[in-house]
């Protein structure tokens, strides 16, 4: 039920030029050496994000002096009648930081965009979010590279740049996969020949419980919001040997019958490469709707060998 429409790509960091055009005319953040500057700027093929333009740059490990873009030192899209003492209190801010699972965490302030749609772009990956009453979003996202950049962008086309260091990316084998609009899709790992409702089965959604885990980032108060869920699995630390059946599921709705959705899934590399795919899913007319789609084959099965 599925299209596949673009050829097999093989990258990195697809939304992530517009921060290293930065980078590389401004230099990068302290506690980034030489050799890291290399991985994130080979990680990034020529790409952009429309609309991000007046960046704040900051890291996961600040230092004495500022590698911060005050207020005063942005470029604004739209003229802004407000006073200098105004704009400060409306800085917008990011800070990420590598926790346990290969992720990151990010905390981005932006005070005057409280309840206020904002998207976060990772490595080709885009996520939409909601920032909270006082315009501060917490979000944990399994990163896709090691040394990864988080782009934050806001409506009004404000957007600012956070990164950080994964340490332990190498030790995990990861899939994902992202869509747009109201849709729900799940990705479902059976490890080491695991039958639905068995342990080993693992997906957002399915009460199991295996080795690796689905991490499920979706904002269903905005219908065209962009989600992703991704699939990791700490090949580093696997005792057993087999292989990881992946499949997608997506329910017919009144929603989706008879339209079709643009998916792209990304897979890690070993080599720590990114292989993505572009895909459409086609779904059937709306005499369909309730039933389930199962794609088998939109992923190839993960081989995980014993350590």
């Amino acid at each position: 039920m599925f299209v596949i429409k673009n050829y097999v790509t093989t990258g990195g960091t697809v939304v992530c030029a517009l921060a290293i055009g930065y980078l590389m005319q401004n230099g990068m953040p302290a506690g980034l050496n030489g050799s890291q500057d290399a991985e994130i700027a080979a990680a990034a093929p020529n790409a952009g994000v429309s609309g991000l333009e007046g960046i704040v740059l900051t890291s996961s490990t600040p230092a004495t002096g500022t590698h911060q873009i005050t207020s005063s030192t942005q470029r604004r899209l739209k003229p802004s009648r407000s006073t200098p003492s105004d704009r400060a209190e409306c800085d917008l801010s990011a800070r990420a930081h590598a926790v346990p699972g290969a992720a990151a965490r990010l905390i981005v302030k932006a005070p005057c965009h409280g309840n206020e749609r904002i998207e976060v772009h990772h490595s080709g990956l885009t996520v939409t979010q909601e920032t909270d009453a006082n315009g501060t979003l917490n979000l944990t996202i399994p990163a896709l590279s090691e040394y990864a950049i988080f782009l934050i962008s806001l409506d009004d086309q404000k957007g600012t740049v956070a990164t950080t260091h994964i340490p332990d990316i190498g030790q995990y084998s990861r899939v994902a996969l992202q869509w747009q609009g109201e849709t729900e899709l799940q990705l479902h790992a059976l490890e080491f020949g695991a039958s639905y409702g068995d342990a080993g089965h693992v997906s957002s959604g399915s009460g199991t419980q295996g080795a690796g885990s689905v991490v499920h980032l979706s904002q269903s108060t905005f219908p065209d919001a962009r989600n992703i869920e991704v699939y990791s699995f700490p090949a580093a630390q696997s005792h057993q040997s087999g292989s990881i059946a992946l499949t997608v599921e997506a329910e017919v709705t009144e929603a989706n019958c008879g339209q079709d959705l643009s998916v792209q899934s990304m897979e890690l590399q070993y080599d720590r490469s990114l292989r993505s795919r572009d895909l459409t899913l086609s779904f059937p007319d709306c005499s369909k709707t309730g039933e389930f789609l199962v794609l088998n084959n939109l992923f190839q099965n993960l081989t995980i060998a014993a350590n």
